[in-house]
């Protein structure tokens, strides 16, 4: 067999058909537990985090910038940024007036905390700004004109929408025809033709400078947070705080982390720098609902970027898909820790019920699955399901087929039209697709960014859609998909799965989308022993032969190729096993375990 440059122990087809590749230079810690390994040198720590990086793009000359990543080292200048300088100036003008302003939010959870951010901020300045959420159910993505011309009847001057507006062009005319200034503070793409605003601050706009364009993978809450910047340094040059200490803005960061993970933005760049302070602010617990949030969501010890993106996220998300709108900014705002606690116990049961209607669509999609086997992107749409879990259904069901997917709830809304989600995969741009779908005519809204995107649809223009997606992404995801491959970071013989190596790995975190996580690959290995656990959950007690011995466990992988071979695999044979590493602290000492990714027989 001819292998391919960066192949990993010869393995081209994994259990779950994928080729093992090294992301970087191999990092062989086989005889780690050794007398002689390099694990008795002292510089181990330090060559394992600068491989690491080094693999991950970083240049040998940046390497420690990314090694402490901080916002001294990584925050532009806000002013770079197109309308960035308009949009501080409109709202320190605001503030030293006092007009009446309201923030116009999303319901997700970069829509909650770039309002939370806002309203904090306007609090610190002595500005006690008002807020409107849209219900996802009965108004939709986005400013609808109604709303902005409502909200501007009931006193307000100005609005800043966050996390959407980019592409509102009817309601942000109908705005400014009421009279009141609106502010965009977004993210998702733009067209070349830009609403009517005051001030429209996105990295993603067409016409943004090299600087900001840079900074496109930014989510809704850290240009918010640049505007937060922009705006103190505003009202600075104009005198406002020389009777009155400027807001401590790092204080925010504790909500930039949350909505940037749990919107999956890229963690690199500002973004990584972003999140890795947040999360210094977050452990000191200092926002009221942010701290009920952690104990409603049981951890016991500082969260980490995982939590963000499963324990904290899903619950100020489950607000937005199937209960009220305003709970996240009403959380996250809040300076009363007896509503707090009311409010995070409340976003927790909805985040039950939440999991309990996705499972119910996700089922109902899934039946559909085999009538889609010719489509490139998958299209799958019934009526009856609920909007709020659609997206959750489309990363799903792309995660198990491999191919983009968009989920629609058919009559969603009172015209009939039916609503949809869709999740893409690395190298095909879905948010691009829609906004084209849009213009076609296929489509009577849509937009989104390259890995998500949101539409609404006349049902009977599916058919055509599904076409029509075919034909413009069918080539990228061919090619997508025949560069399928498992990147590793390192290699390890069984003993040398330890909690002191899982601690040095994630010193070089946070990780998420764009800064992956380390992968290791342990082995060779014999199974001991393989069951279910869970929510079909497969769990495994391997043994290598170097006598060390450990648990491992494949979450939701019991129907699938992968856990059915482990699951009824012979047991002489040897395998290989790749994922991350991770802390296992239920015992009475924490112990180092597997959560697999990926597995290949040894032999």
């Amino acid at each position: 067999m001819t292998l391919r440059p960066g192949s990993v122990f010869a393995i081209e087809s994994s259990l779950s058909g994928k080729a093992w590749r090294w992301r970087g230079g191999n990092m062989d810690l086989a005889g780690a537990t050794g007398g002689d390994s390099p694990a008795g040198h002292g510089g181990l720590e330090h060559d394992i985090v600068t491989q690491l990086l080094l693999s991950r793009g970083v240049p040998h000359d940046d390497l420690e910038r990314h090694r402490n990543p901080s916002l001294r080292a990584f925050l532009p200048d806000p002013s770079a940024f197109r309308d960035m300088d308009a949009a501080a100036e409109r709202l320190a003008q605001a503030v030293l007036t006092g007009e009446t302003l309201t923030v116009y939010g999303d319901y997700d959870v970069d829509g909650a905390t770039s309002a939370a951010l806002l309203i904090r901020l306007l609090r610190m300045l002595g500005h006690d700004a008002r807020y409107y959420i849209p219900d996802r159910l009965l108004e939709g993505y986005g400013p609808s004109g109604e709303a902005l011309v409502r909200i501007a009847g009931e006193g307000s001057s100005l609005i800043v929408t966050v996390d959407c507006g980019a592409m509102a062009h009817e309601a942000l005319g109908m705005a400014h025809d009421a009279g009141v200034d609106v502010i965009v503070v977004d993210h998702h793409k733009c067209s070349t033709d830009l609403p009517r605003a005051a001030a429209l601050v996105n990295p993603n706009r067409l016409d943004e400078s090299d600087t900001g364009a840079a900074h496109g993978h930014l989510a809704a809450v850290g240009v918010a947070f640049l505007l937060a910047v922009a705006t103190v340094r505003a009202l600075r040059l104009r005198g406002f705080f020389a009777s009155r200490a400027e807001p401590d803005l790092f204080a925010l960061l504790d909500l930039v982390a949350l909505g940037t993970v749990a919107d999956v933005a890229a963690l690199h760049g500002l973004n990584r720098a972003l999140v890795a302070q947040g999360l210094k602010v977050m452990a000191r617990r200092e926002n009221v609902g942010m701290s009920a949030l952690i104990d409603a969501s049981r951890l016991s010890r500082a969260p980490t970027c995982s939590d963000l993106g499963f324990a904290l996220g899903p619950r100020i998300n489950a607000g937005g898909r199937v209960g009220e709108s305003t709970l996240g900014v009403r959380l996250l705002t809040t300076t009363d820790p007896d509503e707090a606690a009311d409010i995070a116990a409340q976003l927790s049961r909805l985040n039950e019920e939440r999991r309990a209607i996705e499972a119910s669509v996700q089922e109902a999609a899934e039946e559909q699955l085999d009538r889609q086997h010719n489509r490139a992107v998958l299209l799958l749409a019934g009526r009856g399901w609920h909007p709020g879990v659609i997206g959750i259904v489309a990363g799903r069901i792309k995660e198990k087929t491999g191919k983009p997917a968009v989920v629609i709830a058919l009559d969603a809304d009172e015209a009939g039209h039916g609503k949809g989600s869709g999740r893409s995969i690395a190298g095909v741009d879905l948010g691009a697709a829609i906004i084209a779908a849009r213009e076609a005519g296929l489509l009577v809204a849509g937009g989104g960014h390259a890995m998500a995107a949101g539409l609404t649809i006349d049902p009977g223009k599916l058919e055509a859609l599904g076409d029509w997606l075919d034909e413009r992404l069918g080539g990228a995801i061919v090619a997508a998909m025949a560069q399928r491959s498992l990147l590793l970071d390192l290699a390890l013989a069984p003993g040398g799965l330890t909690p002191e190596l899982v601690g040095t790995l994630e010193s070089a975190g946070p990780f998420g989308m764009g800064w992956p996580g380390p992968r290791v690959a342990v082995g060779p290995l014999r199974l001991l022993k393989a069951d279910i656990v869970g929510n079909d959950h497969v769990r495994l007690i391997v043994r290598g032969d170097d006598g060390a011995s450990f648990k491992a466990i494949a979450f939701r992988a019991a129907e699938s190729d992968m856990g059915q071979a482990l699951l009824h695999g012979s047991r002489d044979r040897k395998v290989w096993l790749a994922g991350r590493a991770r802390i296992d602290d239920w015992g009475s000492r924490p112990q180092a375990e597997l959560h697999i990714e990926d597995a290949a027989w040894s032999d």
